[in-house]
């Protein structure tokens, strides 16, 4: 169902309506210098595979909304939702729509890679900017790169490579590799092993979901590693720790992993058994820069006292890029190049401190050493370490004909 409503936007009823889920809904403010409201295509992963981290996505995108009083760049703003499911099929019907009948001038959302890449082709033809909240093909990093695609967050090499320099500097000699096969999973571990020079003992690729590893788990005590990468994000993160630590296998076997397997929703779900878990990431809770300190007591006071997830700052980025955009392209979104240049820009207060993009329009940026153990109050939740890899772009700009 669609409502539109003449009256101010109420940014709590915004993030009341976010979280119920609602398909679609619409608030717009009389005295603008536009008639037409600017409309945002949000795709919701609220089911599937990737629901747990649709949820902390939609969070953070509501908690943007809010701030910004349900505004853009000034204007009023139309956000028009669908839960793609996980689904590529169900994502391009549902893209297809808000392109044809919504009319969308600017789209965020999904998690998968296997989505992004469904719906991103479409979307460039129709020249509508795709602001990635989460996933970064390495498809369009290189030879498909487009000027309406922006990979806000990272590109999803970058996490696995970090993870890889910090797995060779520690000294460890034999890993075994595990990841779903779809596209952020080949891509994950082929990240991992750019940077990891020991010996690779096995690769495995479990199903996008899968919840039992019973299989993998045998393959892995045969294997005798000394350390395990694994990037099994959500619900399949959850459930590997938990079986990889009834088996056993944690007393001789250090885990590794990306943000994505060790981030707030893991830790709620598994608890002590995270303890001492190493991950890398582009961003922290914990990290110290202004922004990043206002949205997460923002954030807690908003979400009863729970640290935000990556997924939360992420899409919580991208709301205000979307805000500095439209703001810079003079209130205008459908002033498609002016968004686009603006946007190259990365001139707002991002949770993660200044970055810059590079021509295939992916960040440049740090990426860090976390672990988890208990903040000052006995809570389990991750810890800023170190620095892993500084101005760090990814290895397929090279491929982009952008400039």
């Amino acid at each position: 169902m669609r409502s539109k409503s003449t009256q101010p936007p109420v940014a709590t009823a915004l993030s009341r309506t976010l979280r119920s889920l609602m398909l679609a809904s619409a608030f717009g403010i009389a005295g603008t210098a536009f008639a037409d409201p600017v409309k945002v295509g949000l795709a919701l992963d609220i089911s599937g595979p990737f629901a747990a981290l649709g949820a902390e996505a939609r969070d953070g995108f509501a908690l943007g909304i809010k701030q910004l009083g349900g505004k853009l760049g000034g204007q009023p703003v139309e956000f028009v939702q669908a839960d793609m499911g996980g689904s590529p099929d169900q994502a391009k019907q549902l893209v297809d729509r808000m392109i044809q009948r919504d009319k969308i001038d600017l789209f965020s959302g999904p998690i998968g890679s296997n989505i992004a890449l469904a719906v991103g082709p479409t979307l460039f033809a129709a020249k509508v900017p795709y602001l990635s909240s989460n996933a970064g093909p390495s498809q369009f990093a290189g030879a498909q790169c487009s000027p309406y695609f922006f990979g806000t967050a990272y590109q999803n090499d970058q996490f696995h490579e970090a993870a890889g320099k910090f797995a060779q500097d520690r000294g460890f000699k034999k890993m075994v590799l595990i990841a779903p096969n779809y596209p952020a999973g080949k891509d994950a571990l082929g990240g991992v092993k750019r940077q990891f020079k020991g010996q690779v003992a096995d690769e495995l690729y479990t199903k996008l979901g899968q919840i039992d590893y019973a299989a993998e788990l045998a393959q892995i005590r045969a294997a005798k590693p000394d350390s395990i990468y694994f990037f099994l994000p959500g619900a399949m993160g959850i459930n590997f720790i938990k079986q990889f630590v009834g088996a056993g296998l944690s007393k001789d076997i250090t885990l590794v992993t990306s943000g994505f397997s060790a981030d707030e929703d893991v830790i709620g779900a598994v608890g002590e058994p995270m303890l001492g878990l190493f991950n890398t990431s582009h961003w922290a809770h914990d990290l110290d820069n202004a922004a990043n300190k206002s949205f997460v007591d923002a954030f807690k006071k908003e979400y009863n006292g729970r640290y935000p997830s990556v997924y939360a700052a992420q899409a919580y980025d991208v709301i205000l890029a979307m805000d500095a955009a439209v703001k810079q392209a003079g209130g205008n979104a459908q002033n498609r190049e002016a968004v686009i240049a603006a946007l190259k820009k990365a001139n707002y207060a991002s949770t993660r401190g200044s970055f810059k993009y590079a021509n295939n329009h992916y960040p440049i940026e740090n990426f860090y050493l976390r672990v988890i153990g208990k903040d000052a109050q006995g809570k389990i939740t991750n810890k800023l370490i170190n620095t892993i890899l500084t101005n760090y772009g990814d290895s397929y700009a090279v491929n982009c004909k952008m400039s």
